[in-house]
């Protein structure tokens, strides 16, 4: 199989538009944009659409985030829809009864002890119940999702090789229970997986949405459906229990931004990892405007133009390692001091032109006050209002844990718990109901000065977030690329280098510097002299092909533009050729 490289146009609408990652649940989207419903309605009806057509990277199991603006106001709101460990699971716990030793510095992602509360069916209600339009009802919104799941669907191709990758470990998780994988086989072949179009009907799912429609966040956090993840968690030790469910909250947020030549790019704070994005973005402004780089000079995708973002994302990293994690476990000041104009100017001396930063010599900065001179699936939806919702999804990696739920199935729980640090004194160590650093970011663009929205957007794709935000945003602004053109771009991609060992002991995340070299990926079409200077400047770099591109996550943007007429909006949008997916306008 192979990514699809034929041409795609920008899509365009006067009245609202959705960019996903799946067609069928794009087209969900627009149904309760026509029956009154606006960006947050949709979103949700997106959302729970995808938990059927893509159950590899999202579900019912999982978190979400998200980003609104709000047009009335021009607000920027943000939601915090990721759970919390189990309030009984501590490092000392796990040690105690050698689920890890004192040197292991994660949790396995099979162990039912990485299963924490999962955050997103909260985070769907509570969005509709503060930002929601009130004019369709929570059944409505859930409806088209239940018809997918009962009447059954075709399965795309990507989400389908996804499912295929996976099965053997779906299999070695619900071994006592076999039958449960039927949820996410094809009709008629309850022991295989499925392949593209193939016809896949999920009855345990639309159970779920049945009672999360009739009785909201309690149907899902309390009684019958709570009672069967714990009990499924409990069977396989873990200490996830009833209260944990009963007790979790979402997180009403004020998101983080930067102003970067005219433009504010907002993400959200820590526990996700936004942070990454304006960290990067404002020690590439800060080398600008110190004149160590001039950005209207640079090529796209040429080689200084990659070795500063790449060199620029690796400070970020090393900073983002340190200081993302549970909020509630950090000081207040602490992001402001981070994007102060002072740290950030700080942070650019460690950049060179004609060398790469090594990961074993680096440490995160410490911003002090005195310097202050001033991270699944994606989609997003805009209205007839000039609302528009920036959403991700998430199960973590590809299924997540892989444990299916007895009695009330058809979905995974997600492994967003072997995210934490193991290591004591980390600030991203696990403890009770506290959140792991999260890689799942949404974002958007709007005028520093008017405050007007311009682009909503995202890359889903773990630690691939923040970079493929910092790339998008470029394209956007500083190269002026219209939404597809961004997404076609060739990109590229940070991780550990697989043959180093890791240096994350005392580190928040097992990201792109926790190891000696990180391993810059780049796409096979991006232009070979480009890749041969990185090389030359000392970078790592390995080319990669086919479905391999999966790497660089699936991104979807939608651009808005004013039109002459204050109330009349244009939106363009573009969908990932890396994915299934498809923007669908509404007429």
């Amino acid at each position: 199989m192979s990514f699809n490289s034929s041409r795609a146009s920008v899509v365009h609408s006067l009245k609202g538009i959705v960019a996903c990652s799946q067609p069928l649940a794009a087209a969900a989207g627009i149904k309760i944009l026509e029956l009154g419903g606006n960006s947050i309605d949709a979103s949700i009806a997106v959302s729970a659409c995808l938990c059927a057509l893509e159950p590899a990277s999202t579900g019912v199991g999982g978190d979400c985030v998200l980003l609104h603006f709000e047009a009335s106001t021009k607000q920027v709101i943000g939601m915090n829809g990721t759970g919390r460990a189990p309030s009984k699971l501590t490092r000392e716990w796990l040690i105690e009864n050698q689920v890890v030793s004192d040197s292991d510095s994660r949790l396995p992602r099979s162990s039912a002890h990485a299963v924490i509360v999962p955050g997103a069916v909260a985070g769907w209600i509570d969005a509709f119940t503060r930002l929601g339009s009130k004019k369709v009802t929570l059944k409505q919104i859930l409806e088209p999702a239940i018809d997918l799941c009962e009447k059954g669907h075709p399965i795309s191709e990507i989400s389908a090789n996804l499912t295929q990758n996976c099965w053997k470990a779906l299999q070695s998780q619900n071994i006592e229970s076999p039958e449960l994988l039927s949820s996410f086989a094809p009709v008629g072949n309850p022991g295989q997986p499925p392949k593209d179009g193939d016809l896949v009907i999920n009855k345990q799912l639309a159970k779920v949405f049945r009672v999360v429609a009739e009785n909201g966040k309690e149907g899902f956090y309390t009684g019958e459906i709570a009672d069967a993840i714990v009990d499924e968690v409990a069977r396989r030790g873990g200490l996830l229990s009833r209260d944990d469910l009963a007790d979790h909250e979402t997180t009403f947020i004020d998101p983080i931004y930067l102003d970067f030549l005219g433009y504010r790019i907002w993400e959200t704070p820590p526990n996700s990892q936004g942070l990454v994005a304006l960290l990067a973005l404002g020690i590439i402004q800060e080398l600008h405007e110190e004149g160590i780089v001039n950005l209207y000079e640079l090529k796209h995708n040429s080689t200084d133009y990659l070795h500063l973002i790449t060199e620029s994302l690796k400070i970020a990293f090393y900073d983002a390692d340190e200081y993302v994690s549970d909020p509630h476990h950090q000081d207040a000041d602490l992001l402001h001091r981070l994007l102060s104009k002072g740290y950030l100017k700080s942070r650019c001396k460690l950049f060179s032109k004609t060398s790469i930063l090594d990961s074993k010599a680096i440490k995160h900065g410490v911003p002090d006050a005195d310097l202050n001179q001033s991270d699944t699936v994606y989609f997003t939806v805009s209205d007839s209002g000039g609302n528009a919702t920036s959403f991700i999804n998430s199960v973590y990696v590809e299924f997540g844990s892989a444990i299916v739920p007895r009695n009330f199935g058809g979905f995974v729980m997600h492994n967003r718990g072997a995210n934490f640090n193991l290591t004591k004194g980390s600030k991203n160590c696990l403890g009770p109901k506290k959140r792991p650093y999260h890689t799942i970011i949404p974002s958007m663009i709007t005028d520093s000065k008017t405050g007007d929205l311009l682009y909503s957007f995202g890359n889903m794709g773990g630690f691939m977030q923040p970079i493929g935000h910092v790339q998008h945003f470029l394209n956007l602004i500083l190269f002026q690329l219209s939404p597809q053109a961004s997404l076609d771009k060739p990109r590229l991609c940070l991780s550990p280098h697989p043959k180093y060992v890791h240096l994350d002991r005392g580190r928040g995340s097992d990201g792109p510097v926790s190891t000696p070299v990180t391993l810059v990926s780049v796409e096979e079409d991006l232009e070979s002299d480009a890749v041969e200077g990185l090389r030359r400047l000392g970078h790592d770099v390995k080319v990669v092909a086919g479905m391999e591109r999966s790497l660089f996550g699936r991104g979807q943007i939608i651009k808005k533009t004013k039109l002459s007429d204050d109330h009349t909006f244009l939106y363009s949008a573009g969908s990932e050729k890396r994915g299934d997916g498809g923007t669908i306008p509404w007429i």
